[in-house]
């Protein structure tokens, strides 16, 4: 069986907001629940577990409630870091499951199917991918005050995906500080990461100006 972990655990600080960004609407529907509904889209099969912290719990069972959604998920508390929130995700995993597991931010509502679909079954084989984009911008490397080649560069998105004992191994090492991402954990048990193609529009709603950018979105995709 496959696997998506929904990390849902922002506080809405660069977002200006007293509302947690996750729970913000877009076009009248909370940024999260457009988030699970495209992984639903892609899968009626997949197992979604969303990790939330306990003191949003709550509030997001009234959002439920509120819009009539009804859409089947495993609750997760979150954790003091990604990292950990991530690792109480896939404690709902039995140790005896295979398949993919992908993990995926929750303020990401705009994967493309086509994308979900190339990490899931890339992982299959490679046991370990990350969807990117190039870098469209000027880079400039600021300790030396120069332009770097932004061929040499990727934007990292989600949803990553990987074999789910490989993960799951990864996720028993101690944490650290240079886990920034799940593909940096892996990485630390020296798994090679394969890179696909994402899908622009897979932004991250953590600002007002990614908010006007989703809402364009959504009102391009009708």
């Amino acid at each position: 069986m496959d696997y998506i972990i929904i990390t849902a655990g922002g506080k809405g600080l660069r977002m200006g907001s007293d509302i947690p960004k996750q729970f913000l609407p877009v076009s009248g529907i909370p940024v999260l629940m457009r988030t699970i509904k495209r992984f639903r889209e892609y899968s009626k099969e997949l197992q979604i577990i969303l990790v939330l912290p306990k003191a949003q719990q709550d509030y997001w069972k009234q959002l439920c409630q509120k819009y009539n959604f009804q859409e089947e998920y495993l609750l997760a508390d979150g954790g003091e870091t990604r990292f950990h929130s991530v690792q109480n995700g896939l404690n709902l995993i039995p140790n005896s499951e295979t398949g993919v597991v992908g993990v995926h931010d929750g303020v990401r509502p705009f994967p493309s199917i086509e994308v979900i679909k190339r990490c899931f079954e890339t992982a299959r084989t490679a046991k370990a991918v990350i969807p990117v984009t190039p870098v469209v911008e000027t880079l400039r490397f600021v300790p030396e005050n120069k332009n770097v080649l932004r061929s040499d560069y990727r934007l990292v998105q989600t949803p990553q995906c990987f074999d789910i004992n490989l993960l799951k191994k990864a996720n028993q090492q101690p944490y650290s500080e240079k886990f920034t991402d799940d593909a940096s954990i892996v990485e630390a048990i020296g798994q090679q990461v394969t890179m696909v193609e994402g899908n622009r529009e897979n932004i991250k709603i953590t600002t007002p100006f990614d908010l006007t950018i989703a809402t364009a979105l959504v009102a391009n995709q009708k």
